[in-house]
């Protein structure tokens, strides 16, 4: 796959976030990439994103359907405009920002990807430090308006999954935009935000930590019901109580990335280990397209379908 010039968003295209990982010194850093595929997962262009040095995440559709990604490592926020080329985008400050969400006021939260100074497990990669602090990050969620103007810093509580280090990593928004729901990756808490109050709410979902449950990626479905990736499965749970309300394995362990897509009843979703990306219908409850993407093992961490608009 060679870098292409400029390709077009196309309604129901598809957008992977695959850095191809060919630094020996560092697991997490190589060649930034996004990859473009149509709607049946054949492969259209591959956009080159060379200010990025690591994993690219949190691919998410603005309003006016440009893309936006994030290099997290790099503090390096990345915007396409819908005809595919690079678009400028505001100083949001140097933070590990990994996720967007847009809200019908024009402004957007960002959630922080890192938080804390120390790891519990042995990494492969370095951490960008605040040199005032020391800290990788405080695993906080900003609001900024589209000039990039910081209007609100909400103290989110964090996990910090697995290693400790994982802020709010993942999120989804009620439909009134009040609770942000989120998730710090492969951690035991399924987290909520009151950002009207803005103040903590109690977890919609705790296990012990002990437990090995882990969440990753989640959104919210047609249905109103909150899509959540477990590694293994996808759950629909119910965004009031918790409850799980369907259950959808998937063959494997790694699954961690999800989109809705704009039919209602299919996802896409990523393997973050095999670099697989997948189609899945939830109504026939099957994978309907199926890729493994090259050179993308540990390095799919993002995944969009491109909107009508």
């Amino acid at each position: 796959m060679t870098d292409q010039p400029a390709t077009a968003f196309a309604p129901g295209d598809v957008l992977v976030g695959a850095t191809r990982l060919n630094n020996p010194d560092d697991d997490h850093a190589g060649e930034g990439r996004i990859l473009h595929y149509d709607t049946a997962l054949n492969f259209k262009a591959s956009h080159a994103v060379p200010d990025a040095t690591h994993v690219i995440a949190g691919l998410a559709f603005d309003p006016h359907g440009a893309l936006w990604a994030f290099d997290f490592q790099a503090h390096r926020v990345i915007c396409f405009d819908r005809d595919g080329g690079r678009a400028v985008v505001p100083d949001l400050g140097g933070r590990s920002y990994s996720n967007v969400q847009f809200c019908n006021d024009g402004s957007m939260l960002l959630g922080e990807h890192l938080v804390g100074s120390e790891s519990r497990m042995p990494l492969g990669t370095q951490f960008r430090r605040d040199p005032a602090t020391g800290r990788f990050g405080d695993g906080h969620v900003f609001r900024f308006d589209a000039e990039g103007r910081l209007l609100e810093e909400y103290a989110t509580e964090t996990h910090g999954g697995m290693g400790g280090f994982l802020g709010v990593t993942m999120t989804a928004l009620s439909s009134d935009e009040r609770v942000l729901y989120y998730v710090s990756e492969t951690g035991s808490r399924l987290m909520r935000y009151d950002l009207v109050e803005k103040r903590q709410l109690p977890d919609l979902v705790r296990h012990p930590d002990d437990s090995r449950e882990m969440f990753f990626d989640l959104a919210f479905l047609s249905d109103g019901t909150l899509g959540v990736l477990r590694g293994n499965r996808l759950e629909r749970v119910d965004p009031d109580t918790g409850e799980c309300l369907d259950l959808h394995p998937l063959d494997g362990f790694g699954w961690a990335t999800l989109c809705p897509c704009a039919d209602d009843d299919g996802i896409l979703a990523t393997n973050f280990f095999t670099g697989e990306l997948i189609r899945y219908s939830l109504g026939q409850r099957e994978v309907r397209a199926r890729v493994l993407v090259e050179d993308a093992r540990r390095s799919l961490a993002g995944v969009a379908e491109a909107p009508a608009t």
